[in-house]
């Protein structure tokens, strides 16, 4: 039986870990050749490892414009098209206003919203028509949680995005839509979680606001991406998928 995404080739930047790992893997599943794109070698090639065949791996930051061209210059090389990018990569970090700074600021925003752009920009050329793009957006866009300003501004300006390039795109059938994730159990869930009872504490409040009553899984976040991917969502552009146990709806 062939996979939902038989013959397609796929781009998962921020691939080699959390939510970007589960969607290279599921597209794989499915019948892809995926190329999976992150800043440390050591875990992309373990995530190459992993997943075993019809991946290819490109070290790179999406902030950096020359690495983007890096990664395009290897998928122009290797299968001459996009049929899928997943616009994964992005970092969170928390301050409450009146402790932000210009570092700070700069760096979510250079990940998050500019890193983000020019990976889908640069990719333009190689996308082919009727193409999927998908970005990785937060319930953070729409909800007010303290100390998250910068972050969910960045998030903000995805949602924004999904919604203008549908229009830019609408003459080459390219579809784009947003995955917006609640809490997911990724490593810096991990990482909270053994940084003691302060952590763990951070933990029960954030699942004491979801209506499953739970942490969402990678893979939850991967099969929405299948679907946003491959022609189930025939008709779905411009639109916000929240995978999120219902914390942003209630």
């Amino acid at each position: 039986m062939s996979g939902k995404l038989e013959g397609k080739v796929a781009v998962v930047t921020g691939g080699n870990s959390g939510i970007g790992l589960a969607t290279a893997k599921r597209f794989v599943e499915e019948g892809a050749y995926v190329f999976i794109t992150g800043r440390r070698q050591e875990e992309l090639d373990a995530a190459v490892k992993d997943i075993g065949k019809n991946i290819s791996a490109v070290q790179g930051d999406v902030a950096k414009l020359a690495d983007l061209d890096k990664l395009y210059d290897a998928v122009k090389a290797k299968t001459g098209r996009i049929d899928i990018l997943f616009a994964n990569a992005g970092v969170a970090e928390l301050a409450p206003l009146g402790e932000i700074t210009e570092e700070q600021y700069d760096r979510i925003f250079n990940i998050n919203v500019k890193g983000l752009l020019f990976t889908v920009q640069k990719a333009l050329p190689l996308i082919a028509n009727g193409g999927s793009i998908i970005l990785n957006a937060s319930i953070v866009a729409s909800k007010g949680n303290p100390a998250s300003s910068v972050y969910s501004a960045t998030k903000a300006a995805v949602r924004s995005f999904a919604r203008t390039w549908t229009m830019d795109l609408k003459e080459r059938k390219i579809r784009v839509n947003a995955v917006s994730p609640g809490p997911i159990r990724t490593p810096a869930y991990d990482r909270l979680a053994a940084s003691g009872p302060a952590g763990k504490q951070m933990l029960d409040s954030i699942v004491n606001r979801v209506p499953m009553g739970r942490f969402g899984e990678p893979d939850e976040i991967a099969r929405a991406a299948v679907f946003l991917a491959s022609d189930d969502s025939s008709f779905v552009t411009g639109t916000e998928l929240f995978v999120d146990g219902g914390a942003a709806q209630v």
